[in-house]
């Protein structure tokens, strides 16, 4: 069985929920807290905390990135990459996860208030060097540069298309959905007041949000953990010659632009597209964690 860890109002949790819907798959789902502590997920993760995280058996993917390619490893049809854009699809996921998602993030954060929210904000300076004095000066910036991205969309739509590669929704299509669904809290709720001059936008969403996200079961954390511990990690080692690293090597994986503490594990799989490690301990079993190779910092221990 899959399992999504998964917060309600993680957006790069909301990008995997619909690849969830898209492929019509059934799925235990276990809600793990917004900000740190998150004992249970870093007892499987070895320490990465960031959301969502996909399960299969012992087998942990880490990153909606690693999460999307093993859903369609796990399930090819139908497709994540549909013809005829295929692999663009991947790109405009990365794009919507760069310097756009940022944009997206100053429209839908920008007047959050401090107070009742130090928590939140705690973490995300500590983390992520987000202060929220400056973050609300830059706000207006970042909310013009979203116009501009969501400017650029309705163009791409304007020709009648349904979906951003044709008449099939994809990864690209579900990653730049999350950036209007991110700024449902600002509006209440409702997006229209966003869509209400980019009418190809708006049809283009309503048809993302019509994917659903398939049939998720509520599970407990403790049931995700026994799952890992009842299964073995499904793992083909390639260590790529010119890497500079060694299978078997300890090594230390770490996100860019956080200062979330590195995974520590033995190097299984490194290639220009995954890293894989392997971890074991009492209460999980050997577990293998698998990370996109782009956005990642890999170090010898």
């Amino acid at each position: 069985m899959l399992i999504l860890h998964h917060y309600p109002a993680s957006p790069w949790s909301e990008v995997l929920r619909l690849a969830l819907g898209l492929k019509g798959l059934d799925y235990g789902a276990v809600e793990v807290p917004s900000l740190r502590p998150k004992p249970e997920l870093e007892l499987l993760t070895g320490g990465y905390v960031r959301t969502p995280v996909l399960q299969s058996g012992a087998d942990i993917f880490c990153g909606t990135a690693a999460a999307i390619d093993a859903l369609e490893m796990l399930h090819p049809s139908p497709s994540l990459f549909p013809e005829p854009l295929r692999h663009g699809h991947r790109l405009l996921a990365e794009l919507a996860q760069g310097s756009v998602f940022v944009a997206a993030a100053g429209a839908a954060m920008g007047e959050l208030p401090t107070t009742g929210l130090e928590a939140f904000w705690a973490d995300r300076e500590r983390r992520f060097g987000l202060k929220p004095d400056a973050f609300r000066a830059l706000a207006p910036h970042l909310a013009a540069q979203f116009a501009a991205h969501l400017a650029n969309l309705e163009a791409a739509l304007s020709d009648g298309r349904a979906f951003l590669g044709g008449d099939t929704p994809g990864h690209g299509d579900l990653a730049h959905y999350q950036l209007l669904w991110f700024q449902k809290p600002r509006l209440g709720g409702d997006l229209s007041p966003l869509l209400a001059n980019r009418p190809h936008l708006g049809a283009w969403a309503l048809r993302v949000a019509d994917i659903g996200h398939g049939r998720p079961t509520p599970i407990t954390a403790a049931e995700a953990i026994a799952a890992a511990s009842s299964s073995e990690p499904r793992v083909r080692g390639i260590v790529a010659a010119d890497s500079g690293f060694q299978a078997g090597q300890t090594v230390l994986v770490s996100q860019e632009g956080s200062t979330d503490a590195a995974v520590e594990g033995s190097l299984a799989v490194l290639t220009d597209r995954r890293i894989t490690l392997l971890r074991d301990t009492p209460e999980t079993g050997p577990v293998a964690l698998h990370f996109p190779r782009l956005g990642q910092i890999v170090r010898g221990a």
